[in-house]
């Protein structure tokens, strides 16, 4: 189990570079962005960030985009 936690943080930093390079990108290209092919292991990274209020979404049309919180009172609820 502790692997998968690895396999999971590194998907998550993956995540985390490539939206510090981009204001905003859609779910589906942040996704090949990353070169992470397992749709299960994207949404858990997403998922590890989103608890931590590391990134925000925003529904755009039938995207979704992602972007990383500028203010941690942003994720908050």
């Amino acid at each position: 189990m502790r692997e998968q936690y690895q396999v999971i943080g590194e998907a998550a930093g993956k995540i985390y570079r490539a939206l510090e390079k981009k204001s905003s990108i859609s779910d589906a290209s942040l996704k090949k962005e990353i070169g992470v092919s397992e749709d299960a292991l994207f949404h858990q990274a997403l998922g590890w960030l989103a608890r931590e209020n590391k990134i925000s979404f925003e529904k755009k049309g039938k995207a979704l985009q992602i972007s990383l919180c500028q203010e941690t009172s942003c994720c908050q609820q």
